[in-house]
């Protein structure tokens, strides 16, 4: 049985709720179970407890997060019982969009409240889809008029919009659903980008790379829509053609553990299937390692830049270069780089830009 867990999230006007819709539709007729988990937000100020009715706001977020995560608890649940071979689980806004509402000091004691940290929190969801909020590229369909909840002058969408941007970023696999296209065209992108993370039959992982000049550290550390974490990676025996590797994945001695195998279709197109595992499981799986390969070690900076999900990885061994990796729903996508990178090429499928060749060295 395959279940399968993402946060469907954005900014005020943002089509979040038109989109669980097409979700349900597009999704069980492809033989998935969905499951919805309602906005927690919205249950609580309903029943009267909201920033404003509890002592202070942290209180409230307190309350949001806890119940949150016992919900998702209880639907991971009950989905276990379901008798089907495919389950998603989508969530109206998950765990972390509460850090959009709060102070660094009130986030760090909700988290010690719940007992948990960030990555162990963030890393629970399987993928994370953020709709952009129509005040920023759709400002002409900007309303209030169909949410009570929703008071946001544009300007105030477009800034909290861009602080749940921020609360995200650093999840390895996060998306951004701009307003490029019209609506319809909007929730088609939604569609497209959960049917390739789901794989609907196999997960074509799309892929462009480039090699950069080593870019500015302060520069990147300082940006509010990046983060920092560490990375390291172990190729496994595998046959031919076929590439294991476990991943240990997090920052302040907090990881998560993926195992992933890789079959290449084209130099831009593979399969990828990518597991979560325990550490016991991770640590069993090392005892498999590839003795002619090292296990590489890099700092990984994930950069949310217009509407792109970004990966810059700093390797220890390359003191004047890094590389830029980003994941595409298609192969004809633009990929625009910050100016503040110096491009030196493109390296797609340059073999010895591959994470594989740099652990032989």
């Amino acid at each position: 049985m395959e279940i399968k867990k993402i946060v469907i999230t954005g900014g005020p006007c943002g089509g979040k709720s038109t989109a669980m819709t097409w979700i349900k539709s597009y999704f069980e007729e492809r033989g998935w179970r969905v499951l919805f988990v309602p906005e927690t937000a919205t249950e609580l100020i309903t029943g009267g407890v909201a920033p404003w009715t509890c002592g202070k706001n942290v209180d409230h977020q307190k309350c949001q997060m806890k119940l949150q995560i016992t919900k998702e608890e209880v639907f991971a649940y009950a989905a276990s019982t379901m008798p089907c071979e495919k389950l998603l689980i989508v969530c109206d806004r998950g765990a972390l969009d509460n850090r959009a509402y709060m102070n660094d000091e009130e986030y760090r004691e909700s988290l010690a409240y719940i007992g948990k940290h960030e990555v162990e929190l963030r890393d629970s969801y399987d993928a994370v889809f953020h709709l952009v909020t129509a005040a920023l590229g759709a400002e002409k369909y900007y309303t209030t008029a169909n949410n009570a909840a929703r008071t946001e002058t544009v300007e105030e969408a477009i800034a909290l919009d861009n602080k749940i941007i921020t609360a995200w970023t650093g999840h390895p696999h996060f998306r951004l659903i701009d307003n490029s296209t019209d609506f319809e065209g909007k929730m088609r992108r939604l569609l497209c980008e959960i049917a390739s993370f789901l794989g609907e039959g196999e997960h074509y992982e799309i892929e462009r790379k480039y090699l950069i000049a080593y870019p500015d550290i302060a520069w990147l550390e300082a940006n509010p829509f990046c983060h920092r974490t560490e990375i390291l990676q172990t190729y496994l025996v595998a046959q031919d053609g076929e590439e294991i590797r476990v991943r240990q994945r997090g920052e302040g001695g907090h990881y998560t553990y993926f195992k992933t195998v890789k079959r290449p279709i084209s130099d831009v197109k593979r399969v990828e299937e990518e597991t979560v595992i325990s550490e016991r499981e991770y640590l069993t799986l090392l005892l498999d390692a590839d003795p002619a390969l090292r296990p590489v070690r890099k700092t990984r900076y994930l950069l949310s830049y217009e509407g792109q999900y970004l990966e810059i990885d700093v390797y220890p061994f390359m003191p004047d270069t890094a590389i830029v990796e980003i994941e595409l729903c298609s192969e004809d996508t633009p990929v625009i780089l910050p100016p503040e990178f110096r491009l030196i090429r493109e390296v797609t499928g340059d073999p010895q830009y591959k994470n594989r060749t740099l652990a032989a060295r």
